[in-house]
């Protein structure tokens, strides 16, 4: 069986901070930083540099601890989506690609 393409994301919330000519971006719950020339480019390079973080944990086996240590705690049920018109203060949030490769052979079980 060829590999299957499989994409998670995250939706996480981030900052921006004028450091001189530089745009630092600020992802605070994961105590990750990058920067770029403009707002584009620093949440571009934060993206890229948070997908190799993410891909990075579950290669170690690390993904569970370390979002646990960040703080993170399953959601059930999960919350819905905000409505538009919301009173509740809009925040800028960057969404992470999560790239696997699902590579089973007919005769592989997943244990789930």
């Amino acid at each position: 069986m060829i590999g299957k393409r499989v994409t998670f994301t995250a939706s996480l919330p981030i900052k921006y901070t004028k450091r001189k000519k530089w745009i630092l971006a600020s992802c605070s719950i994961l105590d990750m930083h990058s920067q770029g020339e403009t707002e584009k480019k620093a949440k571009k390079n934060l993206e890229e540099a948070l997908s190799v973080f993410f891909v990075s944990c579950f290669e170690r086996g690390a993904l569970d601890a370390v979002l646990k240590q960040c703080g993170f705690k399953a959601l059930y049920p999960p919350l819905q989506p905000e409505r538009k018109g919301s009173l509740v203060a809009k925040e800028d949030y960057i969404t992470v690609p999560i790239p696997f490769l699902v590579d089973r052979t007919p005769e592989t079980e997943c244990h789930a």
